[in-house]
């Protein structure tokens, strides 16, 4: 439901860009001479991916060589390597904020706010309206909407939340808004639990999850009267991966859209805490959330600005991990600052992940601005990998790299351009089954 929208071919060229890290997290370059020896001995013991597992054509051989050239087993000390991973369909199969969104409606979990406008300031009129029509007022403020009975009003939800229209085709969003930093249907989700506690809504997740991991694969599921996937399943093979990397000494991050109560519910599955877990952050009144959501870097706005999406990824984790402060964590930072292997499954993660200076992990689900970079391949540092569960179809033609398939600010489309400001030309799609 969520609109979100890949090769290392050499890494031999490691020790010309230092491996990112922060203050905790370092370069890693080949060992010197004088270690060759004791690491290629070290190397023999370094942390494995799983040969069982199965990766798109050498991927998985390459990743191995990054992992070993940037972390504990290249022969150098100092801070530790930094990994970040998007969590929809780059970690896991679906959308976990659709499946908790699924659940709380299902179960009443929304309250009825005074007015819908409050929720988004970029709420329409026309969307408020359609909302208080279909969830009607006989429900106090405050309390839970009768959403698992009413399905015009779960419809409207879903399709704002979905196609950011009303279930009339009316515009639900309107305004300006930096669109490589936010897009009001995501902040949305997160401002529908204003009046409720963080850990109500990593209780409804972790109800959702313990479902969504239970449906078998391929199930869906109806909600209202919209038909969404029924099923989450961690990837065996990432999984796998955020393990090696850990073992290998990697400092590693979720860095998501999804409201950071959401995502704390299911990070725990693969290892990573709270503390790594980073997502969108409401502002909070007497322990409850509101409808603010903290803002990054020298961004004023707490009405959803700058939430970690496309470059507002890139400024939280120059923020929280980097401990990089105002408009310096909106700006690429020098390599001893940047993560070493990034991975992503949209054009909403196309800068961190092209960001990393180790490796950049791309799931191809036909994402524009992300696989013209993956298939140009301009550092020979990116990784295309098909989804490990039900991989979509080849893209007919081409991505259009040279012309729209970059986004600009103001949502219209442009040319991908490389660091040296040339133009990526028209890509053919090649990592599919």
């Amino acid at each position: 439901m969520r609109v979100k929208h890949a090769l290392v071919a050499s890494l031999a060229a490691a020790s010309a860009l230092a491996a990112a890290v922060p203050a905790t997290a370092a370069p890693s370059a080949a060992a010197p001479a004088g270690n060759a020896t004791a690491a290629r001995s070290a190397h023999t013991h370094c942390p494995q991916l799983d040969k069982n597992l199965t990766w798109f054509g050498d991927n998985r051989h390459k990743l191995q060589r990054m992992i070993d050239e940037r972390g504990r087993c290249s022969g150098h000390g100092g801070p530790r390597p930094v990994a970040a991973f998007d969590w929809d369909n780059t970690v896991v199969k679906n959308d976990v904020t659709d499946a908790t969104l699924a659940w709380a409606l299902k179960h009443d979990k929304i309250l009825r706010p005074a007015n819908w406008r409050d929720t988004s300031k970029w709420l329409t009129p026309a969307a408020a309206r359609a909302l208080t029509r279909a969830c009607g007022t006989s429900v106090p403020v405050g309390k839970p909407l009768h959403t698992s009975r009413n399905t015009a009003c779960t419809d409207e939800i879903m399709e704002i939340r979905a196609e950011s229209r009303t279930m009339s085709g009316k515009a639900a969003f309107a305004g300006e808004w930096n669109h490589r930093r936010t897009v009001p249907s995501y902040a949305w989700i997160p401002q529908l639990f204003a009046g409720q506690r963080p850990a109500a809504l990593t209780s409804y997740a972790e109800q959702a999850r313990a479902e969504a991991l239970a449906a078998p694969i391929g199930s869906t599921q109806t909600v209202g009267t919209h038909k969404i996937a029924g099923y989450v399943r961690y990837y065996d093979q990432q999984k796998d991966l955020i393990r090696t990397l850990k073992a290998a000494g990697f400092d590693v991050y979720i860095v998501s859209a999804s409201s950071e109560p959401i995502a704390q519910a299911w990070s725990g599955g693969v290892g990573l805490d709270r503390k790594h877990t980073i997502g969108i952050r409401s502002l909070t009144r007497h322990g409850k959330m509101t409808t603010g959501i903290r803002p990054c870097g020298d961004v004023k706005g707490t009405g959803g600005d700058a939430i970690p999406f496309m470059d507002g990824k890139r400024c939280w984790i120059n923020q929280e991990i980097f401990k990089k402060k105002g408009a310096e964590a909106w700006r690429l930072q020098d390599p001893a600052h940047r993560i070493a292997l990034g991975g992503g499954d949209a054009n909403t993660d196309v800068t961190f992940v092209n960001d990393a200076t180790g490796a950049h992990l791309a799931i191809n689900r036909n994402q524009g601005e992300l696989m013209c970079r993956a298939y140009d391949d301009a550092d020979h540092r990116w990784v295309a990998q098909p989804m490990f569960i039900a991989p979509m179809p080849a893209k007919s033609g081409t991505y259009p790299c040279s012309t729209t398939a970059y986004v600009n600010t103001d949502g219209t489309g442009g040319p991908v351009r490389r660091a040296d400001g040339t133009v990526v030309p028209d890509q053919h799609d090649r990592a599919h089954l």
